[in-house]
């Protein structure tokens, strides 16, 4: 019961600077790595941010892990990280195999029950991106899209053919749910 609100001053003190020296690494490689690092997630993404802020703290907390020990292991999932992304970026085969599709989940006033199913996705989460684009109704809409990085993409009926092909991959998308 003694440690539960202070156990030591040296232990505090390795907290604090490990705690900044940690930060400033991360904060020196994302922004050396580049946008990508902090972008909107796709599960790959997602895994190795949080394997960072995990790696981070046990080496902010752990005093079994030295502060160089946890960078290396920091920058080497930023650097697998870089060449994952490089990598899908020149492989259509390599993309495919790391990164999900998007997939058409309410097409032309009809839920894709299939691919609601597949994608483990509600009405009512659909509803709540209709509510953060400020649509109403369902009538308004087109389509609506499950994104690579879980967002929920909506095509509205009053966006004119020319803005709808103008948005990457949507005519191929849809066009895949018609036939």
């Amino acid at each position: 019961m003694d440690t539960l609100i202070f156990d030591h001053i040296d232990k505090l003190g390795r907290i604090v600077l490990t705690a900044a020296m940690i930060y400033v690494l991360i904060v020196v490689v994302t922004k050396v790595s580049g946008k990508r690092s902090t972008s909107q997630l796709n599960n790959f993404d997602w895994i190795v941010t949080v394997m960072i802020g995990s790696i981070g703290a046990s080496t902010i907390l752990l005093k079994e892990i030295p502060f160089i020990e946890g960078s290396a292991s920091i920058v080497t999932l930023y650097l697998l990280q870089y060449a994952v992304t490089k990598y899908s970026s020149i492989s259509p085969h390599f993309s495919r195999l790391i990164l999900s599709e998007p997939r058409v989940v309410f097409y032309q006033g009809q839920f894709l029950p299939d691919a609601m199913r597949a994608e483990r996705l509600t009405r009512q989460e659909l509803e709540s991106a209709m509510r953060s684009e400020d649509i109403k109704s369902f009538d308004e809409i087109e389509a609506i899209i499950f994104e690579s990085d879980a967002t929920l993409a909506i095509i509205t009926k009053d966006s004119n053919k020319k803005d709808k092909e103008q948005h990457i991959g949507v005519s191929e998308t849809l066009e895949s749910v018609v036939h």
